[in-house]
């Protein structure tokens, strides 16, 4: 007999059973699309569980790309939810579009390393290391322990007053 040749999906087309790689290709971006949704609402949710307050809080996640929006009271809450989204598992980027009811200058930002304390922090930042409570208060309430950081995540450093 030997060997036949066939297009792959065209039984799927023409009987009406199965599903085409066009078809497959559309629900499994409809699938991504829900979960990257569902996401998006887990972190708002967290968000306002956290008792940080935007009025018109917004999050669109794309791929591993976070988009947020809204009102915040004060820097310190805008810094917080974006520190919120982009230390979650999955997110490498946040688009900060929100706004500040309250306008006051900027935290640093630093990436805890391996090996860091928020002491070690404290001495970089502040040249005391006893400051280190500062830090702490600034990013609360993510953290819950001094001693609970991990390399890669990312906190606040408020200028002292």
């Amino acid at each position: 007999m030997g060997l036949f040749s066939f297009i792959k999906n065209a039984g799927a087309t023409i009987f009406g059973i199965g599903k085409t790689e066009a078809e497959e290709a559309a629900e499994a971006t409809a699938e991504e699309l829900r979960e990257e949704a569902l996401v998006a609402r887990r972190l708002e949710g967290t968000i306002r569980d956290l008792g940080l307050d935007v009025d018109n809080l917004n999050v669109h996640i794309d791929d591993d790309a976070a988009t947020v929006s809204g009102l915040a009271h004060d820097q310190a809450t805008k810094e917080k939810v974006v520190l919120v989204i982009g230390n979650s598992e999955g997110i490498a980027t946040v688009d900060d579009q929100m706004t500040v009811e309250n306008p006051e200058p900027e935290a640093q930002f630093h990436t805890v390393v391996s090996g860091d304390t928020l002491g070690k922090i404290a001495k970089n930042y502040y040249g005391n290391a006893m400051k280190y409570p500062v830090i702490f208060e600034a990013n609360k309430p993510m953290l819950s322990d001094p001693d609970k950081i991990y390399p890669g995540q990312v906190l606040r450093i408020p200028a002292l007053d």
